[in-house]
């Protein structure tokens, strides 16, 4: 019987894969038979993500990309099929914050939480399209948020980021799932990342939030692993266009 959650033989690309959501969502893609493809800011995390992922016996390139730049975004592509021969799901995970009051941000802020949760996500998911065009096969998973759902205070260029995001991945479904690309979105609600261990490790802050939690707590990072080796894998040969919630009922209320 096949395993519809096998990534065996597959190769992964993933960005923001150095720490958090992505660091997992490569271990765990990897753990299920998948080549990896780890791209993000920081060498040496990537290194030690590489190593534990060499140590699952599965290949593992690491590139050092900043995605602001489309040239590099292009490179990222191009080594990677040069590499690994080919590119069977994209994970876009790379996003920015930036929590500030609407009337404070300024245009600079907005426009470096667009560039990075918005336009360098289009055009990777356009460069790793068009190779998965070729192939006639593939699956992208892009990052929204449960901010893309529902508002949230203090984050207007992130909750504006991750809805478009939600609703760009429609659009390419509409475009691509006939000729075998399988587009969707994973929206996590509240996360305790590395990134957010200051803000969350506030006892008010994080009373507050839980309390819009049904489950009464946030995820851990290896939480989003399990819904996107659904997405990526033929357990959702039949799902394209949506945005998977992964919330603790955020969204719910």
């Amino acid at each position: 019987m096949q395993d519809l959650f096998s990534l065996q033989g597959k190769v992964a690309l993933i960005t923001g894969a150095a720490q958090g959501i992505g660091r997992e969502i490569a271990l765990g893609f990897a753990q299920y038979g998948a080549d990896i493809v780890a791209v993000d800011l920081s060498d040496e995390k990537l290194l030690t993500l590489k190593n534990a992922i060499e140590a699952k016996k599965r290949r593992c390139l690491v590139l050092t990309i900043d995605l602001a730049h489309g040239d590099q975004i292009e490179r990222m592509v191009e080594t990677a099929v040069k590499e690994m021969g080919r590119i069977d799901i994209l994970a876009n995970i790379a996003g920015v914050n930036v929590h500030k009051a609407a009337e404070e941000m300024t245009e600079k802020e907005w426009d470096f939480v667009l560039d990075i949760n918005l336009k360098a996500l289009f055009f990777c998911c356009q460069a790793v399209g068009k190779v998965m065009l070729r192939q006639g096969s593939g699956r992208i998973i892009n990052m929204s948020s449960s901010f893309g759902v529902v508002g949230f205070g203090g984050r207007t260029a992130y909750a504006a980021s991750k809805a478009a995001v939600s609703n760009l991945t429609k659009t390419l479904a509409l475009e691509w799932s006939a000729k075998g690309i399988h587009v969707n979105a994973l929206a996590p609600g509240p996360v305790w990342t590395e990134a957010r261990h200051e803000l969350f490790s506030n006892p008010e802050f994080y009373a507050n939030l839980v309390k819009k939690v049904p489950i009464n707590r946030t995820a851990k990072p290896a939480e989003m692993v399990g819904p996107a080796i659904f997405l990526a894998s033929e357990a959702s040969s039949f799902v394209t266009g949506e945005t998977l919630l992964v919330d603790g009922g955020f969204c719910a209320q």
